[in-house]
C-alpha cells in the first residue's frame, strides 16, 4: 500500500493552504468536515466525478489542510483543526465564516421596509 504523505505542521505553508482553499468544491469538502467530523471521501455531496473529488482530497492533504486515514477500501477525512490554529490563529475559522456566509440566501427586503 502506498503510503500517503502529510506535511508536519512546521512544514505547512500559507501559499499551499490559501491555494487548497481557494476552491469552492474544497471549501465544501471542509465545511462538511467541520460540522460532521471526520468523513469517508464517498459521503461528501459535490458535483465531481471520483477521480476528481480524489484529487481535491489530495490537494488538501498535501497542503496540510486535510488528514487521510486509510479505512480497508476507505480513505477518512478530518480537519488538522489544531496543526493549522498553531501555524496560522483564526485563518480556518475566518475561511468557514466567509464562506458560510457567503453560501446563506440574502434576505430580501420588501418595499416597504427598504423605505424606512
Amino acid at each position: 500500500m502506498k503510503i500517503l504523505f502529510h506535511p508536519d505542521r512546521k512544514d505547512i505553508q500559507l501559499a499551499s493552504v490559501l491555494y487548497a482553499l481557494s476552491d469552492p468544491i474544497r471549501l465544501s469538502i471542509i465545511s462538511d468536515i467541520h460540522h460532521h467530523g471526520e468523513q469517508a471521501c464517498n459521503c461528501f455531496n459535490v458535483p465531481v466525478a471520483k477521480s476528481t473529488l480524489s484529487h481535491h482530497a489530495r490537494t488538501l492533504r498535501e497542503a496540510g489542510v486535510v488528514h487521510t486515514r486509510v479505512q480497508g477500501t476507505q480513505r477518512m477525512l478530518s480537519l488538522r483543526t489544531e496543526d493549522l490554529n498553531a501555524r496560522f490563529p483564526g485563518l480556518l475559522d475566518s475561511v468557514l465564516s466567509a464562506y458560510e456566509a457567503a453560501e446563506q440566501p440574502v434576505p430580501v427586503m420588501k418595499a416597504e421596509e427598504s423605505s424606512n
